[in-house]
């Protein structure tokens, strides 16, 4: 968890070299949450509008960026 923080804070910092890295990392750190929980939820049984649901998007988005994982 300390190192998410210390990217966090990075992401805000003065030095925009160091912010925009930051800010990249937090990005691959989250498309990989992202994909991670998609997975759980679809091992689960969880339909593709709940998951939309609950991401936010719609499900015809969701569907578009993870049925390449063959969920």
């Amino acid at each position: 968890m300390s190192d998410a923080t210390a990217v966090a804070a990075a992401a805000s910092g003065r030095d925009p070299a160091t912010g925009l890295s930051a800010v990249r990392a937090l990005r691959v750190l989250q498309e990989s949450l992202e994909e991670l929980q998609v997975t759980r939820a679809r091992d689960q049984g969880w339909s593709w509008q709940q998951i939309a649901d609950a991401l936010g998007v719609s499900r015809q988005a969701v569907h578009k960026k993870y049925r390449r994982l063959g969920l």
